[in-house]
């Protein structure tokens, strides 16, 4: 019988790195832009001879894996500091632990 730890790890191995990143941003409890994270990814990548930019090219894999991580309930969308459905995420948004909605 295998715990709970060893699944988590073994889920965690496999997991895709841009979700890690979502994850790990929002684990000490902040609030955390999309932007914020495709920055942070780019920075960990980056050769010397990328633009300072290079962080657009991961906004939309970040998106997607947010939206994926909200639908599964490990972590919560946030516009104007409610909740909202992922389905809608649009515009101004940012990441947090998943939040109770009222």
């Amino acid at each position: 019988m295998t715990d709970v730890n060893d699944q988590n790890e073994e889920v965690e191995k496999k997991e895709d790195p841009v979700r890690l990143y979502i994850l790990d941003a929002v684990a000490d409890g902040s609030h955390v832009s999309p932007n914020d994270i495709a920055i942070k990814i780019a920075k960990d990548r980056a050769k010397e001879s990328d633009p300072d930019d290079i962080w657009r090219k991961y906004m939309l894999a970040v998106k997607q894996q947010a939206k994926s991580l909200a639908r599964a309930g490990r972590i919560s969308i946030l516009r104007r500091g409610k909740v909202i459905d992922p389905n809608k995420m649009k515009g101004l948004v940012k990441f947090s632990l998943p939040i109770e909605e009222e």
